[in-house]
C-alpha cells in the first residue's frame, strides 16, 4: 500500500524538516501543530525556526501545494509524531521522570481520523516502552480498530518507532543521508515504515524491535553525555591544578586511541541533556555511570557562575573606586551549541538568567543567531567589547573566533579566547 498523504504531528526542529522532505518528493503532507503562529508562518511559505536550506524547501513545497499546516489532524495514510518528550520537574529524589503527555495528546488527537491501513510512527526520542504505550492509547481511543500489540502483522493500524538522528544546522542533509533505525511492533510494521522512509532516505534503514530502537537513541546520547562529563570534570580538575585544559586535551588526543571531547559550560539541547534521564529513571540501580555523568554536567553551570563571581571580585580589587553596581558583564552566546538559535535546555542561557538574578550591574548579551530576546539587552560583539568589564564566553560561535576583547577579565568556557 503506497503512502499518498503523510501527516506530521509537531512542526518544530525535527517535524518541519521531515514534513518538508516528504513534500519535496511530491507527497501530500499535512503538518499539525498547536502553535498557531507556526502554522500561519508555514502556510505563508516561511519558517519559524533557523535551519540552513529549510526555508527554500518549505517555500517550494507550500507554493506547489504539497505542504500545508493546520492545528487539527486530518485523514492521512501515515502519521509521524514528532512532539517534545521532556521530563517532569523533580518532586521526589534527584531522578526526573519522563513526561509523555505530549505523545499522549498527539495520540488522542489523531485517533479520530485513523482508518484501516494507516501507519503511525513515533519519532520523538522516548523512554523504553513509549511506543507500546502510544499504541495502547490509540487502541483505547479506537476500539473498532486492531493494533499490533494484539493483532501483530494482521493489525488494522501499524505502529513503529524511528528516532531522529540529525544534527541541528545540518538537518536537511542528514535526514537524507543518515541511516535510520526502524523499530516496528511487528515485522509488517517495520516493513511499511521502511517503505515510507525510503521516500527520501538514502541511508540504510536497519530493522529492530520498538524497544531496541528507543534504547538505541538513548544510548547514542547517553554515550555522548558520559564523554562530555569526563571533559567537564577534567576542566574543573585542571583549573584547580593550574593546568590549561585545552592544551592538555590536545596533547592527550595525540594518542592514536584517545579522543577526549571539549569541555564547556554544561550540556544542553533537547537530546543529550534529557535522554540519559530516561534510562536512569527506568533502571536507577543499574545506570550508575550514566547517572553520575548527568550530575557532573548539570553541576557545571554552577561552577561557571563561581568563576564569574571570582572574576568580578578580582576586578573590584583592582579597581577600588568601583562598586558592584558599576561592573558591566557581557555574556557571549546563549544557544545550546554553536551557530544555531536553539535555546532548549541551554546551559549558557541558564547561566545568563542566573547572572541576571544576582548581578546588580549592567548585563549585556551577545547572540548573533537571535534578533530579539525578552528581558535581555542584545548587543553587537563590538559594543560588548567596548562596554563590558567582565567577558564570559559561553558558546563558541564562529563569529566569536574572529576576535577577542582586550581585557584581563575573561572567563572562557570554550577555550577560544
Amino acid at each position: 500500500m503506497s503512502f499518498e498523504t503523510v501527516s506530521v504531528i509537531g512542526l518544530g526542529y525535527i517535524g518541519l524538516p521531515t514534513a518538508a522532505m516528504f513534500a519535496s518528493r511530491k507527497k501530500k503532507v499535512i503538518g499539525v501543530d498547536v502553535n498557531q503562529y507556526a502554522v500561519d508562518t508555514i502556510n505563508q511559505g516561511k519558517i519559524h525556526i533557523i535551519e540552513p536550506e529549510l526555508d527554500m524547501i518549505v517555500h517550494a513545497a507550500v507554493t506547489e501545494g504539497y505542504l500545508k499546516a493546520t492545528t487539527s489532524p486530518e485523514s492521512a495514510d501515515a502519521f509521524l509524531i514528532a512532539v517534545p518528550t521532556p521530563f517532569k520537574k523533580n518532586t521526589n529524589g534527584d531522578i526526573p521522570e519522563p513526561d509523555l503527555s505530549y505523545i499522549k495528546a498527539a495520540s488522542q488527537a489523531i485517533a479520530p481520523v485513523l482508518k484501516k491501513g494507516d501507519l503511525v510512527i513515533l519519532e520523538s526520542t522516548s523512554p523504553v516502552g513509549a511506543t507500546e504505550q502510544m499504541a495502547e492509547w490509540l487502541a483505547i481511543a479506537r476500539p473498532d480498530l486492531s493494533f499490533p500489540q494484539t493483532a501483530s502483522d494482521n493489525a488494522d493500524v501499524n505502529v513503529a518507532h524511528c528516532p531522529e538522528r540529525v544534527l541541528p544546522g545540518h538537518v536537511v542533509r542528514e535526514l537524507v543521508e543518515n541511516d535510520r533505525v526502524i523499530g516496528g511492533m511487528s515485522a509488517r510494521c517495520s516493513e511499511r515504515a521502511i517503505e515510507l522512509y525510503k521516500t527520501f532516505v538514502e541511508g540504510e534503514c536497519v530493522i529492530t524491535n520498538a524497544r531496541t530502537a528507543e534504547m538505541a537513541k538513548l544510548t547514542e546520547n547517553s554515550s555522548r553525555d558520559v564523554q562530555i562529563a569526563f571533559a567537564n570534570e577534567l576542566s574543573i580538575i585542571c583549573d584547580k591544578l593550574d593546568i590549561d585544559v585545552w592544551e592538555l586535551i590536545t596533547l592527550a588526543n595525540r594518542h592514536p586511541r584517545v579522543n577526549i571531547l571539549q569541555p564547556g559550560p554544561g550540556v544542553g539541547g533537547h537530546c543529550i541533556a534529557v535522554d540519559p534521564w530516561f534510562i536512569v529513571s527506568k533502571t536507577p540501580n543499574e545506570s550508575q555511570l550514566i547517572h553520575v555523568a548527568r550530575k557532573v554536567n548539570d553541576s557545571k553551570p554552577s561552577w561557571v557562575i563561581d568563576k564569574l563571581k571570582l572574576s568580578i571580585l578580582d576586578y573590584l580589587q583592582d579597581h577600588p573606586g568601583k562598586t558592584i553596581n558599576d561592573v558591566c558583564v557581557a555574556c557571549y552566546g546563549i544557544s545550546f551549541k554553536p551557530n544555531i538559535d536553539d535555546l532548549r535546555e541551554s546551559p549558557a542561557f541558564s547561566i545568563t538568567k542566573e547572572i541576571a538574578s544576582f548581578h546588580r550591574g549592567p548585563l549585556l548579551v551577545v547572540e548573533p543567531n537571535i534578533s530579539k530576546l525578552d528581558n535581555f539587552e542584545l548587543v553587537k560583539q563590538e559594543i560588548a567589547f567596548n562596554k563590558a568589564d567582565i567577558h564570559l564566553l559561553l558558546v563558541d560561535h564562529d563569529d566569536f573566533k574572529l576576535s577577542k576583547p582586550q581585557s584581563n577579565y575573561i572567563v572562557d568556557c570554550k577555550g577560544i579566547w
